[in-house]
C-alpha cells in the first residue's frame, strides 16, 4: 500500500542523500557563500530529516563547507582571497605530479574521452550554461591524474569541487573561458604526446593564472605571495602567469 511519500522524501531520512543534496547546493551556490540560516530552514527547503540534517551539516564542516557556528546557526563558508589561494597551493602540489604519474598510461580511448570533454565544455560554453560545464571539465582533469591513486584521486575530486565554487560565483565571460579552453587544449596535445612533464608545467601555469583572476576578482590587490612562493620552488615557469597581462 503506498504511503503518498515521494522518494526524494524518503531518501530525506538518508545522511548520505542530505549530505550531497546540500554540498551540491553549496557547490553551485544555491546556499550563497557567506550566508546563514538555521537547520529548521533547511530541513523545511530540502525536505529533509532534522536527525540526518545535523549529521550531514558535521560532515560539510570537515569538508569545510560549512562553517560551526556556537549559536547553532548554519553559515556557509565565505569565498575569499586568502582561501582561494590555499586551496591553489593545494592543487599545484599535487595536481602536476599525479598527472605525471598518469600521462604515461593513457590510450587512444582517453585521447578520445578527452576530446569529447573538451567538446561538452565548448558546448556549454556557447550556451553559457557554466553549471553543465562542471561535468566534462571535471571529467577532463580527472582523466589526468586518474592513476596517480586513490587516495590522491579523490582529495584532487574535493580540491577540484571547491574550486569550482569560486569559478561559478565569478560568472566568467565567454571571453575568459576561450582562454581556458585554449589551455585545455595544450594540456591535451602534451597528454597525447605522452609527455609527462609538459603537461605538468602547463597545468601549473593553467592554475596559476586561474588563481590570480580568483584573487584579484574577490580582493583587488592581493597578493597570493604564498602561492608565489610554492610556484617558485616547483614550477618557476608559471610564476608570471599569477599577475596581470600589461595594459
Amino acid at each position: 500500500m503506498s504511503t503518498g511519500t515521494s522518494p526524494a522524501h524518503r531518501n530525506g531520512q538518508n545522511v548520505g542523500f542530505v549530505y550531497e543534496e546540500l554540498r551540491e547546493a553549496i557547490l553551485v551556490g544555491d546556499l550563497a557563500p557567506g550566508s546563514v540560516t538555521t537547520q529548521l530552514a533547511l530541513a523545511e527547503r530540502y525536505g529533509v530529516g532534522r536527525t540526518p540534517l545535523r549529521e550531514a551539516l558535521r560532515l560539510l564542516q570537515s569538508e569545510r563547507l560549512v562553517v560551526d557556528d556556537p549559536n547553532r546557526r548554519v553559515r556557509i563558508t565565505p569565498l575569499t582571497a586568502a582561501d582561494a589561494e590555499e586551496l591553489f597551493i593545494a592543487r599545484i602540489l599535487l595536481e602536476p605530479a599525479a598527472a605525471r604519474l598518469t600521462v604515461g598510461t593513457l590510450t587512444t580511448r582517453d585521447d578520445a574521452d578527452l576530446r569529447g570533454y573538451m567538446a561538452q565544455m565548448d558546448h556549454y560554453e556557447e550556451g553559457e550554461d557554466w553549471v553543465g560545464l562542471r561535468e566534462p571539465h571535471r571529467a577532463f582533469h580527472a582523466k589526468l591524474y586518474a592513476a596517480a591513486g586513490p587516495r590522491i584521486v579523490d582529495e584532487l575530486a574535493r580540491l577540484f569541487d571547491h574550486a569550482e565554487r569560486y569559478r561559478l560565483r565569478s560568472r566568467p565571460s565567454r571571453g575568459h573561458w576561450r582562454l581556458r579552453q585554449e589551455e585545455h587544449r595544450a594540456l591535451f596535445e602534451a597528454a597525447a604526446a605522452r609527455d609527462g612533464d609538459r603537461t605538468a608545467e602547463l597545468l601549473a601555469t593553467h592554475y596559476a593564472r586561474t588563481a590570480g583572476l580568483i584573487c584579484r576578482s574577490h580582493e583587488p590587490g592581493y597578493d597570493p605571495a604564498r602561492l608565489r612562493w610554492t610556484l617558485r620552488s616547483i614550477a618557476p615557469g608559471a610564476v608570471a602567469a599569477l599577475d596581470p597581462p600589461d595594459g
